[in-house]
């Protein structure tokens, strides 16, 4: 028979999809009593029929305190290897990756502490890794973010489960108990588990939390302070679930244009969401540019919030090195271009198209063909195209079509205007941002220009009634 503390566990991840009975998952050991009670309760609810999951114990050796990380790593592949499970073990040195990363000694070994075990999980065929992290865990988790500032999201505390990065889930099975119950089943098994003394040490922020700050707060508190947060990390967590499936359909609108080192968001768009809508869209573009968002702070947001709204040219400098600016209600985040030491690369040629057939520019493929006007119907076209496909009169360009880049005192003549200009006074009326000018092509016959690819096609080259022969352009990466 299952106790009530193995039923809590149960109650907890059956129900959900984060444990699935065909996965293996990797139950992340350290020694100590949260994750040795996870171990023996996750077997015995393997054992009781309860979970069908292949189960295999990982432990990382942090090597922090001489010997007494080797004894850690010694016991758990004993005690692993009793209770029936297969033990792999890894080892990393946290103090030469700090002193390297700049990072503090709780971070780095976080940051290898997530990439062993990740590696360990993919070694051994396992979806998910399971941590030991409990209520207690959660409530000193929020209490930090309240101290260093967060927003709704934070106050979230530690999902039941997340996914860091290769595929790989951590899930939570203990989210449902408290440290005391921890223990209380340890006594009650007969677990034994190791100390790690420096758990002790209040000079590290979660320690001193642990130790001073939450006891001192749950002396004020009318219930037991732990619960109440693990109350509000539930809510809070239901409320982002909520704001990703709003961002989820807001993303594709606001977001205008997308490359691995710059993003530019729709400011328009951006600004009739809310505030927390607004934060996710800065959260998103941030995970997309590879960007840590651990540096980031109320005041960056709010500063971002602000840009949305500031005349053009504005600029912010970001943690992570990372640059946003207001560019003609657009808003650009992208990391700063390196000056580079060598000498500009020459400047690319124009290329003759192949009509019909395929031709290559500056890795974009442009596909010609000639169409019978008599055979298509316009309406129906203009209502199906993208911007990335266009149609011309093709009896009224002159020589060969090529496909070059833009030169100084280009002029057009674009579809609907009232005569040629400028191709510059075009772009900047049409607040064409600075990346997209630079990344500008241009199609054009031996006398105009016919196609600002994806921009404007020529009012000359126009199809109407009259037209018999079409051009067909399509560009594609």
């Amino acid at each position: 028979m299952l106790s009530q503390f193995e039923k809590k566990v149960a109650d907890l991840i059956i129900p959900s999809p984060f444990i699935h009975p065909a996965e293996s998952v990797l139950l992340a050991v350290s020694a100590g009593a949260d994750s040795v009670a996870m171990m023996f309760a996750m077997r015995r609810l393997k054992h009781s029929g309860k979970i069908g999951t292949r189960l295999v114990v990982g432990h990382v050796n942090h090597n922090l305190r001489p010997g007494a990380c080797d004894n850690d790593q010694q016991f758990v592949v004993r005690l692993g290897k009793k209770m029936g499970f297969k033990v792999v073990t890894r080892s990393v040195d946290v103090r030469s990756f700090a002193a390297q990363s700049k990072l503090s000694i709780e971070t780095a070994a976080r940051k290898l502490r997530i990439g062993a075990l990740t590696d360990i999980a993919k070694e051994t065929g396992c979806k998910s890794i399971a941590t030991a992290h409990h209520k207690d865990d959660n409530a000193e988790t929020i209490i930090h973010r309240l101290l260093r500032g967060t927003g709704f999201r934070g106050l979230a505390g530690i999902w039941p489960d997340k996914s860091f990065a290769d595929e790989v889930t951590f899930v939570r099975p203990l989210l449902c108990v408290t440290r005391a119950e921890i223990i209380e089943y340890c006594r009650t098994n007969n677990l034994h588990w190791r100390q790690d003394h420096t758990n002790l040490d209040i000079s590290y922020t979660r320690n001193y939390i642990r130790h001073s700050l939450l006891p001192h707060l749950q002396n004020d508190s009318s219930g037991s302070l732990v619960e109440q947060l693990a109350q509000l990390s539930r809510k809070s967590i239901s409320l982002q679930k909520r704001v990703r499936q709003k961002v989820q359909k807001v993303w594709p609108v606001v977001l205008s244009d997308s490359h691995p080192d710059n993003i530019t968001l729709n400011g328009k768009i951006f600004l009739d969401q809310s505030q927390i809508i607004q934060a996710e869209l800065v959260r998103r573009t941030l995970t997309a540019l590879g960007i840590g968002q651990r540096d980031f702070k109320t005041l960056h947001y709010r500063n971002i919030f602000e840009l949305a709204k500031a005349p053009n040219g504005k600029r912010l400098e970001l943690p992570g090195g990372l640059i946003a600016e207001a560019e003609y209600e657009k808003i650009i985040f992208h990391r700063p271009q390196k000056p580079k030491k060598s000498p500009p690369p020459p400047e690319i040629s124009p290329k003759a198209l192949e009509i019909p057939g395929w031709s290559q520019y500056e890795g974009c493929t442009i596909e010609a063909n000639i169409l019978d006007a008599g055979e298509c119907e316009i309406a129906v076209f203009k209502a199906a195209k993208d911007k990335n496909i266009e149609w011309f009169d093709y009896d009224k360009i002159t020589g060969e079509v090529v496909v070059r880049r833009r030169k100084s005192g280009d002029k057009f003549w674009p579809l609907g205007g009232a005569g040629e200009k400028k191709i510059g006074k075009f772009l900047t009326a049409q607040k064409i941002t600075r990346s997209l000018r630079q990344r500008l092509l241009i199609i054009a016959d031996s006398e105009k220009i016919i196609w600002l690819a994806a921009l404007r096609t020529s009012e000359i080259t126009k199809v109407t009634d009259k037209t018999q022969r079409i051009l067909q352009l399509r560009f594609s990466a």
